[in-house]
């Protein structure tokens, strides 16, 4: 244990709870009695929080803890927690830090040496991992891409050979971009699900390749609303015939440098006797 894991027996305790992404009777019990519990609840929008309380009638008072604040009002939370206050941190939906506000107090707390305890509960990107059909028993989570195409597209291209399964966050406005894009990084071949609305009225899982996916999208503007999880599948080497070796990936790249993607693919097959057609597609991926 270091010196900033000592945990001061005479403070209150932070406790990091989970609270419903749609359907609140997702709320567990532990949370409930927990927000019943502390003096405060330091929440993102207490305006949204408030009516989570009132409607299970818990009368804690509310104080806001949001990414516009959190590095410089932390030090509030942390003298009432010290001086003996324990505290719930909350989100507007789901578990706080995961792509929420968070993180600056509950180091800030542990640096302080206050007890940090989590309360476990609904979580988006668990939510739709457990219902996509992909593997689970190794993912990364990317949160939210970058909201111009140069820098989406330039994180994709980062975990276009990523092995695991991928899972990110995306607002409604930019869905359609973001698979777009990931259809052009990955390939249309990729399988994928889109989880909409998870938990809400108008839920919605949908599993496609990347391709047809997009396509559905497009074609239905009722997809392009509400808050939006995308689970991909990870990448896989090429096998036998299909594989592509990296001597020929070098000399692909070289030729596309100074040659249009149809004849690089056809002057790469002719050096290195890989597959044209293997070539051309991973031309198109190569390309800048």
């Amino acid at each position: 244990m270091t010196a900033t894991d000592a945990v001061n027996s005479t403070c209150g305790t932070l406790y990091v709870v989970a609270t419903p992404i749609g359907n609140l009777e997702d709320i567990s019990a532990r949370a409930l009695r927990v927000l019943s519990e502390v003096a405060l609840i330091a929440a993102e929008d207490t305006r949204h929080s408030s009516r989570l309380i009132q409607h299970f009638g818990i009368s804690t008072p509310l104080a806001a803890c949001h990414e516009h604040n959190e590095r410089d009002e932390g030090g509030r939370f942390i003298q009432r927690l010290l001086a003996g206050d324990s505290v719930a941190l909350i989100s507007d939906a789901g578990t706080p830090l995961i792509s929420d506000p968070g993180y600056h107090l509950v180091k800030q707390a542990r640096a302080a040496g206050v007890p940090v305890v989590p309360v476990p509960g609904p979580c988006a990107l668990v939510a739709a991992l457990c219902a996509a059909g992909l593997p689970s028993d190794r993912f990364i989570f990317e949160g939210f891409l970058p909201s111009k195409q140069a820098g989406r597209r330039s994180r994709l291209e980062l975990l276009r050979e990523e092995p695991r399964t991928l899972i990110f966050y995306e607002a409604p406005h930019r869905i359609l971009d973001s698979l777009k894009d990931m259809e052009t990084v990955f390939g249309g071949d990729r399988a994928a699900v889109l989880g909409r609305e998870l938990t809400k009225t108008f839920e919605t899982l949908k599993g496609a390749p990347l391709e047809a996916l997009r396509a559905w999208v497009e074609a239905d503007t009722n997809q392009q609303r509400g808050e939006c999880v995308v689970v991909v599948a990870g990448w896989q080497a090429p096998q036998g015939e299909e594989a592509v070796d990296e001597n020929a990936r070098r000399i692909l790249r070289l030729l596309l440098a100074e040659l249009p993607v149809k004849r690089a693919a056809a002057v790469a097959a002719e050096i290195t006797g890989a597959r044209k057609n293997l070539l051309y597609q991973l031309a198109l991926q190569e390309r800048p």
